[in-house]
């Protein structure tokens, strides 16, 4: 199987910068889209970014300019750079991954654990 560990959330002033991680281990093989969604109180969970096998990011209207997505495939982990940091990026941020399980015939997706970004003064 595979598991996923999220670091990096915490308390940042607005204006301010966090970096998240997310690594996964276990019986991969490839490992091809990743992405980074958020879960605010009271709202569904969004998609904010995704970076392909091929390091080709994207991103939701509202981070674009802010965020960075990459990834490191020799760590088989994703990065989320978040650079001016608002208030209204105050969530649960969530990794999800595409993985190749060696022995299995179709790729999972996988979620991290969840680590929260508080953007406050």
């Amino acid at each position: 199987q595979v598991q996923l560990e999220e670091s990096g959330g915490g308390l940042v002033q607005p204006g301010g910068s966090l970096r998240l991680s997310c690594a996964a281990s276990g019986s991969i093989f490839v490992i091809n889209g990743m992405g980074w969604y958020r879960q605010a109180p009271g709202k569904q969970r969004e998609l904010v970014a995704t970076i392909t096998s091929g390091c080709t990011p994207d991103y939701t209207d509202s981070v674009k300019g802010r965020f960075t997505i990459s990834r490191d495939n020799a760590k088989n982990t994703v990065y989320l750079q978040m650079n001016s940091l608002k208030p209204e990026d105050t969530a649960v941020y969530y990794c999800n991954l595409e993985v190749w399980v060696q022995g299995i015939p179709r790729p999972r997706n996988y979620w991290g654990q969840g680590t929260q970004v508080t953007v406050s003064s």
